[in-house]
């Protein structure tokens, strides 16, 4: 598909600098543009490259100021932020480029399963006993999805994840390839004499709300009793555990490699960066921002808080900490110069 650079300055609200009527066909970085490529600029990092850029339109902020013309092939659409003009477009391209309806075979759909209209499922898809699936839905190949499961309108569930029973999914809900939802929690309890662990079954389920995305590769576990929660707009990385009966909450964002174990409830719009681990049956309150590769052993109640550190602690003391621990190996060389001087023997 072709657009001009009219149609998108019409879609994005965007003033147009340049040839009004020139063809994109595909998108590109700024640094590797081709003609009829759209591309964007929002980082003043990548600015020399509107200069050199080879994209036949680029999206830029109305603030930028040139330093000379860029190329005469090159058209500018100026809007208020390039970088969220663009992903908008990405949205529409991805939309546009994943429109799929009707059901591959080989799959199976259990007789009593009801599905939306207008929905996608790929080949060797299983749909279990009384599963309900929404409008607009796509499940791609190899996806299972257990008895009782219900899936809301326009979500995506990508290659190979696997729901199991009774688990319940959003609406404008992504999964990516092969994340689990729903497995066992992991909940042992020793016998008297402590020589063996007996399963303690997990009777719960796994409740994700509306707008969640949730990375390739992530395992959901279902909770004991009760239910594991993602709460609306949460979005998990790759590579994430969530243990059973945790609660996450609304548009709190999660890195890959991170672990967050049984029964913590973590608040509200925080923000947790990559190989952090959280222990279990501790609260973190609303807003609470934690640094990569943190450990988490205690509650954290203040409200926006910043923490790095493992054990964690507040950011700021962590930083004046590590001044001084990165002085350590100095320090103790002037002791032992101190020491020899006052005792030379």
């Amino acid at each position: 598909m072709e657009f001009s650079a009219q149609q998108i300055a019409q879609l994005l609200s965007g003033a147009i600098e340049g040839d009004k009527d020139v063809m994109v066909n595909n998108l590109s970085k700024i640094e590797e543009g081709a003609p009829k490529t759209l591309s964007f600029l929002s980082n003043p990092k990548y600015t020399p490259y509107i200069y050199t850029t080879d994209a036949s339109v680029v999206i830029v902020n109305k603030s930028l100021v040139l330093d000379k013309p860029v190329k005469s092939t090159c058209t500018l659409i100026r809007v208020d932020n390039a970088y969220e003009s663009f992903a908008k477009l990405l949205e529409m391209y991805n939309q546009v480029k994943g429109v799929k309806t009707g059901i591959e075979q080989p799959s199976f759909i259990h007789q009593t399963a009801k599905l939306g209209t207008d929905c996608y499922v790929g080949a060797f898809a299983y749909i279990g006993q009384n599963v309900k699936i929404g409008n607009n839905v796509k499940i791609y190949p190899n996806v299972y999805l257990g008895d009782n499961c219900t899936v809301g309108d326009n979500t995506s569930l990508f290659p190979g994840v696997k729901i199991y029973h009774d688990c319940k999914i959003g609406a404008y809900c992504i999964v990516h390839a092969n994340t689990v939802i729903g497995s066992d929690g992991f909940g042992f309890a020793p016998n008297s004499q402590g020589e063996t662990f007996a399963k303690v079954p997990q009777i719960g389920n796994v409740v994700i709300e509306d707008h969640v995305e949730i990375g390739s590769n992530s395992s959901i576990d279902r909770a004991t009793m009760g239910s594991t929660i993602l709460r609306k707009g949460v979005k998990l990385d790759n590579l994430v555990q969530i243990a059973h009966n945790v609660e996450i909450g609304e548009n709190t964002v999660i890195a890959g490699l991170t672990g967050v174990a049984g029964s913590t409830k973590v608040g509200k719009n925080c923000m947790i960066a990559a190989q952090v681990g959280v222990v279990g049956h501790i609260r973190i309150a609303d807003g609470v921002k934690i640094a990569g590769q943190s450990g988490v052993g205690n509650s954290i109640e203040k409200e926006g808080e910043i923490v790095q550190g493992s054990p964690a602690f507040n950011i700021g003391d962590y930083k004046r900490s590590y001044v001084l621990f990165r002085g350590l190996p100095k320090l103790n060389d002037k002791i032992h110069e101190l020491t020899k001087k006052l005792n030379p023997k």
